[in-house]
């Protein structure tokens, strides 16, 4: 069936047939939320897009959809659902492109539209479909979470596997090329998609998989809903919580609980509101539905990103799946960018950008939000230095010019919070520089400890770099690594 413009109509029930309009209002889906405060209005501000077309697999591909973009320093990088012809079996495939802006263009490397990363695998539960993607990076390796199915006949069919890759473009199935999450089969609906449109984040050492599964005893008449599992590890076998009535319990009860009444979700940590954002398509476009960390109220009331939908979006996340810092404002403003098909030519394809900003927030209220907001930022010292924040704790550095080339910006002003995280090392102009044989370069602060800094941090320092064997440069004691 590759090439065929219907594809995804004919493969993807609660892709297409079901998320075409917005589920109805679907009572217990997702009224978890306790009593209590009323949730707060958030100020948004003046709405964004693109000017067309941002992402696409090329004249070839018949459809694109399901993004999941990271903000990955100065450029995004977006793994989208699609199908080329002639790569792996014919079904749908994860195609890869990446750009320095979301309004685009993405291209592949040598200038084409995208390039195929990931494949179905002949024999396995994604034999024919790979879909749906989700990109995580968690200590320097990629984590791909993904829909496969082994053919077009997707009753309860699909599931949910997992790959990792060192670049984001060769990936390697883990967990034995098994599926992680399966469908519960609770309840037999019209619907018969099963479990898939996965979305994952990384959080206080937590793996979060937020899912479709249109079998679940707490999906709605149509099918809808988003369940929610955490693991300590990314294959999803250590610890196994599922989130309950209760809150997170151990796994294997009913798949009962939903947050939120959608296909096809996104989501993401907000350090700045201290809660969870999840992207869902609405009648106007994409709501952004915000959960405490416990997941017991709605802190804040729903944000509209507006604008024409066809599938769900794709936030614009961090690595680790938190959101994005404005560079201009980081305590007060958090921007929410969404990447979303917006046309069916038949099937889902056309993606565009659109955005809007949250403004107004106290983001760096307590010195926890300033630490995991501000991290790679700097702030004005009381020692006339400049304190950059790094992994929850303070680096004085004594030269601004130097701090400035650690961080992705030195703000004007102090942060009251950020007075209260501990100074774990001073670095002074002139410190001991040394250069391992890999070529690491490091910096020692006054207590002795050993900074790992890019190499013209050392020269704008005006500390000389002395070569030093292997086991010298091992010898010393570890304050961090400070290159972004």
């Amino acid at each position: 069936m590759r090439g065929a413009a219907g594809l995804l109509c004919a493969v993807l029930v609660a892709g297409c047939t079901q998320v075409s309009g917005t589920p109805g209002a679907q009572s217990g889906v997702e009224s978890r939320a306790q009593p209590g405060r009323l949730p707060v209005d958030l100020q948004v501000g003046p709405e964004r897009s693109s000017g067309g077309v941002v992402l696409s697999g090329g004249m070839p591909a018949p459809y694109n959809y399901g993004p999941t973009v990271l903000q990955d320093g100065g450029q995004y990088q977006v793994w989208w659902c699609s199908q080329l012809p002639g790569i792996g079996p014919p079904g749908d495939d994860v195609l890869h492109a990446a750009s320095g802006s979301l309004d685009g263009p993405f291209t592949a490397s040598g200038g084409a539209p995208a390039v195929p990363v990931f494949s179905g695998q002949p024999g396995g539960f994604d034999g024919m479909h790979t879909c749906d993607p989700s990109v995580l990076r968690v200590d320097g390796r990629h984590y791909l979470y993904y829909t496969g199915a082994a053919g077009d006949d997707h009753a309860h069919g699909n599931s949910i596997g997992v790959a990792s890759s060192a670049d984001g473009r060769s990936w390697r199935r883990e967990a034995g090329g098994a599926p992680i999450v399966t469908p519960s089969g609770e309840v037999h609906r019209e619907n018969t998609y099963g479990a898939g449109q996965p979305s994952a984040l990384y959080l206080d050492g937590w793996f979060y998989l937020m899912f479709t599964d249109t079998t679940a005893a707490g999906a709605g008449w149509n099918g809808a809903g988003q369940f929610v599992l955490r693991a300590r590890d990314p294959e999803f076998r250590d610890q196994v919580q599922a989130l309950t009535a209760e809150g997170f319990r151990p796994a294997g009860g009913a798949r009962a609980r939903s947050v939120v009444d959608a296909f096809s979700a996104d989501w993401m940590w907000v350090p700045a509101l201290d809660a969870f954002a999840i992207a869902h398509q609405t009648a106007d476009g994409t709501s952004v539905t915000f959960w405490n960390r416990d997941f017991t109220e709605h802190p804040y009331s729903p944000v509209l990103i507006p604008g024409p939908w066809q599938e769900g979006p794709g936030l614009a996340r961090r690595p680790d799946g938190t959101a994005p810092v404005s560079t201009s404002d980081p305590c007060g403003t958090v921007p929410l960018d969404v990447l979303r098909a917006t046309a069916l030519l038949p099937a889902p394809t056309d993606i565009r950008h659109f955005g809007v900003d949250v403004t107004g927030v106290d983001g760096c209220a307590s010195p926890k939000q300033a630490a995991a907001v501000l991290n790679g930022f700097a702030v004005p010292s009381p020692e006339r230095t400049v304190d950059v924040v790094h992994d929850g704790a303070r680096v004085r550095i004594e030269r601004r010019s130097v701090a400035e080339l650690l961080v992705t910006r030195v703000l004007d002003r102090r942060v009251p919070a950020v007075a209260e995280l501990p100074v774990v090392g001073t670095i002074e102009t002139g410190a001991k520089a040394l250069r391992a044989p890999s070529g690491e370069v490091g910096l020692v602060d006054v207590e002795g400890r050993l900074w790992t800094v890019p190499p013209e941090v050392a020269e704008a320092n005006g500390s000389a770099v002395v070569d030093v064997p292997e086991a010298e440069w091992a010898a010393y004691l570890r304050g961090g690594d400070l290159r972004r």
